[in-house]
């Protein structure tokens, strides 16, 4: 009885083992976003990232109550609009914040259903702000619940 305990035991590490090893071979052979999406699944927000910085949530609304909630919670958050125009079935939005430029995607992919993409580069484009960019999509969703 001992032993079967133990070869239980064993066989749960093992398999932890296994699991952060297929995650770090994603990783290394070139599969990044699949190995971040594999880590973090099950994110409470519900906002997806890519090691690029890219920060990006669907919702069931339609691209004209997303894109006015996004004006809306940049407003909210201070942040100044500098340009706005149309694409396609793309609306694109940038803005700054202090010494961040902020690009901002609205893609329409059925009349309810819309995509947003935020990109928050800092210094120069050197460095991505994944934060600032989930915030600008948590202060979206907010307003696209209530508006």
């Amino acid at each position: 009885m001992h032993s079967s305990k133990l070869r239980m035991i064993s066989l749960g590490q093992s398999f932890g083992a296994i699991a952060v090893g297929i995650v770090g071979c994603l990783a290394a052979s070139g599969c990044v976003p699949v190995a971040v999406t594999a880590a973090g699944v099950g994110m409470a927000s519900g906002v997806s990232h890519t090691l690029g910085g890219i920060v990006y949530k669907t919702f069931a609304a339609p691209q004209t109550k997303v894109q006015r909630a996004t004006v809306a919670a940049l407003r909210k958050m201070q942040v100044k609009v500098t340009e706005t125009k149309r694409e396609d079935n793309k609306e694109l939005i940038t803005a700054r914040a202090a010494d961040r430029d902020i690009e901002i995607e609205i893609e329409a992919l059925t009349p309810n259903t819309t995509r947003i993409t935020v990109v928050v580069k800092k210094d120069g484009g050197l460095i991505r702000d994944s934060a600032t960019a989930t915030e600008i999509i948590l202060q979206t969703e907010k307003l696209v619940g209530t508006g």
